[in-house]
């Protein structure tokens, strides 16, 4: 026990002295490259206005408007036969999980901490919830990535699948996660007897009863919360668009380079591909780009954009911290979800680019937007159209499925009682 205890002592003091050893470099370097750290705070603040605002606020608003109305509870209890038996987490975390492959990243961590922070979950289904639901928006994957760098539409489809389907294995796998943590308040919804759709409205009901705020309120507060995290993310975009650069100035991410080479050439991949495994460590849309510019085979640089859309980089993961970090949510499962999704993406994008490339043709490519005018009011009002419209389809998807699964349990608990 005294040795467990100075273990963890010395532990709490390595990472102070490292936490203190890094920004004091950082700060350095910044002084040192005035000009770089700037242009690169310019890159990450136009990234932040110019696409992740516009993009992710509207939604924001309607996620918190959403559950103080009560239509989150609804959509809860109609969605736990489904998501229980599947992902060990509550019927709520469909909402999430829609909002997340509606919308993209990291819409799901402000929807799970919402719901922790509201006693939808428990810390560990939070857990869960957070491994699944951290995914690339369609928009993303087959306008930016298959259309704008690769050029090469019908690659699309490829990895959306790879993509999702590996989100899906990771969420199942989590099932397991931490079930010795697991508390009885977490299956009293699943256990509730009588009608599932006159509960989901009971539900909504004392919902909306215990927020009692007027709708003038709960908007304002909607408007509030969402700004206070759109600039928090926004602050995580630029200091690690500043991070990344001052890294590769100082010729850090030359090592880096010299790691993932190894890596790559131990599985048979080029090793022209680690400048953007390097990359996409950091920055999702700049390893994506890399990938796609590479001198190397199309299916190991479409498993390399597939890996790096899966892991998402770590600026992503910092929003994520700084989003989830309040409410007790621990990063460590978070982040070992990201690696075996990153590995599981970059294994299905081969075998869907291989023996079974005949899948992806099944899907219609949706119709793209023109990535040129993608500052205009017009682009930004089909992309909430689109986005509204996914997380719709998705909901209702998800809804018929969980009704048709909570009536043949009935029906078969009806009969085996007789």
């Amino acid at each position: 026990m005294r040795i467990w205890g100075r273990g963890k002592r010395y532990q709490s003091r390595l990472q102070t002295y490292l936490m203190a050893f890094c920004t004091v470099f950082i700060t350095i370097a910044m002084v040192e490259f005035p000009k770089e750290a700037f242009d690169s705070a310019i890159v990450g603040l136009n990234l932040w206005w110019n696409v992740v605002f516009p993009s992710l606020l509207p939604f924001f608003i309607v996620s918190e408007i959403l559950m103080g109305v009560g239509v989150v509870h609804f959509i809860g209890v109609l969605l736990e036969p489904l998501m229980r038996p599947v992902f060990n987490v509550p019927g709520v975390g469909a909402f999430a999980m829609s909002m997340g492959l509606a919308s993209g990243y990291p819409m799901d961590a402000v929807i799970t901490c919402k719901f922790r922070k509201n006693q939808l979950c428990s810390a560990v289904e939070a857990e869960r919830l957070l491994s699944f639901t951290n995914t690339a928006d369609p928009l993303f994957m087959f306008g930016a990535v298959a259309v704008g760098m690769f050029g090469m539409p019908e690659i699309g489809a490829t990895i959306a699948i790879a993509h999702y389907v590996a989100s899906f294995i990771v969420g199942v796998l989590f099932r397991f996660h931490g079930r010795h943590r697991d508390t009885k308040p977490s299956e009293q919804t699943s256990q509730s007897g009588g009608n599932i759709v006159v509960r989901a409205f009971r539900a909504m009901f004392d919902a909306r009863q215990e927020d009692r705020r007027s709708f003038g309120q709960l908007l304002g507060d909607s408007v509030k919360n969402s700004m206070n995290t759109i600039l928090l993310i926004g602050g995580f975009i630029i200091l690690f668009s500043v991070f990344l650069r001052i890294l590769s100035v100082v010729g850090i991410t030359g090592y880096l380079d010299t790691l993932f080479a190894v890596l790559l050439s131990s599985f048979g991949i080029s090793t022209s591909l680690a400048p953007a495994l390097v990359s996409g460590l950091f920055e999702i849309d700049l390893g994506a780009l890399a990938a796609s510019q590479a001198n190397a085979p199309l299916t190991e640089k479409v498993m390399i954009a597939s890996a790096i859309i899966a892991w998402s980089g770590l600026s992503v993961h910092g929003q994520v911290a700084s989003i989830v970090i309040e409410s007790g949510i621990r990063m460590t499962p978070y982040m070992v979800a990201r690696v075996l999704h990153a590995i599981f993406a970059a294994i299905l994008t081969a075998v869907l680019m291989g023996p079974c490339q005949g899948i992806t043709k099944l899907f219609i490519t949706p119709v793209m937007f023109n990535v040129g005018s993608a500052n205009t009011f017009a682009f930004w009002g089909a992309r909430i159209e689109q986005v509204g419209y996914q997380l719709l389809l998705l909901l209702s998807l998800l809804i018929s499925i969980s009704i048709t699964i909570h009536i043949v349990r009935s029906l078969f608990t009806y009969v085996v009682k007789r």
